[in-house]
């Protein structure tokens, strides 16, 4: 199974996408994902932009370093948005896999001319954010670990003296 899998996902581009999408749909793992990969895109794009690489050039390696089709496609959009003359930040926002603040703050800084400095602030954002709900998410499974694992035990225990009282009973 896992080996059809690992095959679907290097020969076949719809069973990338679909899986993609359902990761992205997960109900608490889904938007921490879609944080993180926005999060990686803004720190990976802005720190090109610093270095002196060209947009176009730039997005295409964010795009070949994606590992999420979803956001590949959306990258994809911007790469035509500023190919045909268009800027970044509507793309960004009909693309769907960045909210109205990515979009907001991107839109400032390209009319500013800080776009590098705009996306490092974004990516920071969203790196504290998927830090504190990673945080969060342990913080509440813990205990929860500890109680299923205070009932295996329990169960353990039960099933081991179980047979001893009985045949204690029997004895006596």
């Amino acid at each position: 199974m896992w080996l059809l899998h690992r095959l679907l996902v290097a020969r076949v581009l719809g069973y990338r996408r679909a899986r993609d999408t359902l990761m992205l749909r997960l109900p608490l793992f889904g938007g921490l994902l879609e944080r993180s990969l926005v999060g990686r895109f803004c720190r990976t794009f802005g720190t090109l932009i610093q270095s002196g690489v060209p947009h176009l050039n730039a997005l295409d390696i964010v795009r070949s370093s994606v590992g999420n089709v979803r956001l590949a496609e959306s990258v994809t959009m911007i790469h035509a948005s500023i190919r045909e003359g268009a800027g970044i930040a509507v793309p960004m926002g009909e693309s769907g896999m960045f909210d109205d603040l990515v979009v907001n703050m991107v839109d400032v800084g390209e009319q500013t001319g800080e776009l590098d400095r705009m996306l490092a602030k974004i990516a920071d954002r969203y790196e504290r954010e998927v830090d504190r709900t990673i945080d969060t998410v342990f913080s509440v499974i813990e205990p929860i670990m500890i109680v299923i694992l205070a009932v295996v035990v329990g169960f353990i225990v039960f099933a081991l003296f179980s047979p001893l009282l009985k045949l204690m009973e029997q004895l006596g």
